[in-house]
């Protein structure tokens, strides 16, 4: 039997509450397609496992019932195109990583976060999910961390987020998930030079003192010039010491730079945790 695509559409397949499941958990996977059908299929990939009704309900999730699913159905003798692959993925299956944010969880709008996962075994695969949202942002990673950079942050990115690690081999069994995250986007704060430091107060002169005192003025005037004639040739001097005692550092670590050979670190090949028991 072929599928019509111009003529049936496509069905729908999505799962109920999620489809990330923890172990041990309930979810319903439905289907649905237009409003008369004869027969709905609902089927695993890549093994004989299906169903010839719009939905199918675990009671309790196990590894076995991880995978890719699709649904179609048939009107007549003819069969719609597949529904677009659901992933259901079991969760729980390894210990939680840990998921931190830098440079910190509370985010000036505009600015820049990234988001670490981080886990102790050998995973080289992240997921990270927000809570409400129904997409994942997954990562490939192979030194156990990932790092998920939210650019110019809106309010849009405030929420709770938690992570998984998994590994690629085995895609559809996942970590417990990390302890949640509260990404908190703060209102506008004032820069440096929107605040004063010091308010300048009006300077006022008496008219009558400066009639009265010009010579004082003009005998001072000779002092304050050699004065301040002298205080820049010290400090002159002072900045040519300074500046000759810098160049020497610089010239004593290029050297001991030149001598040391490189210090390379290997990465080290975590096992990964055996799967638990069925």
């Amino acid at each position: 039997m072929q599928a019509q695509s111009g003529l049936y559409p496509k069905p729908s397949l999505w799962a109920e509450p999620s489809s990330l499941v923890a172990l041990e958990q309930s979810v319903t996977l439905r289907c649905q397609g237009p409003p008369v059908v004869d027969l709905y299929r609902l089927e695993k990939l890549k093994s004989e496992k299906y169903e010839d009704q719009n939905f199918l309900f675990i009671k309790n999730m196990r590894i076995s019932h991880a995978g890719r699913y699709r649904c179609s159905y048939q009107n007549g003798s003819h069969w719609s195109p597949p529904s677009d692959h659901l992933e259901l993925i079991a969760t729980g299956i390894y210990g939680k990583p840990s998921l931190s944010a830098h440079p910190s969880s509370a985010v000036a709008p505009g600015r820049d976060v990234t988001l670490q996962c981080r886990t102790k075994h050998g995973f080289d695969q992240f997921a990270l999910h927000k809570e409400g949202d129904t997409g994942l942002y997954k990562k490939h990673d192979r030194w156990y961390r990932a790092n998920f950079p939210i650019i110019t942050v809106t309010a849009a990115h405030s929420g709770t987020y938690r992570c998984y690690s998994f590994s690629s081999t085995s895609p559809y069994l996942w970590s417990a998930p990390s302890d949640p995250l509260v990404l908190v986007v703060t209102g506008p704060s004032a820069t440096p030079s929107q605040v004063p430091t010091e308010v300048p107060s009006p300077i006022t002169e008496s008219p009558r003192r400066s009639s009265i005192l010009p010579s004082t003025k003009a005998s001072t005037t000779g002092f304050s010039h050699q004065h301040y004639a002298k205080g820049n040739l010290v400090r002159i001097c002072l900045g040519a010491m300074i500046i000759i005692f810098l160049v020497g550092l610089l010239a004593e670590d290029w050297y001991s730079r030149k001598k040391r050979p490189p210090h390379r670190i290997r990465a080290v090949q975590r096992p990964l945790p055996p799967l638990p028991l069925a």
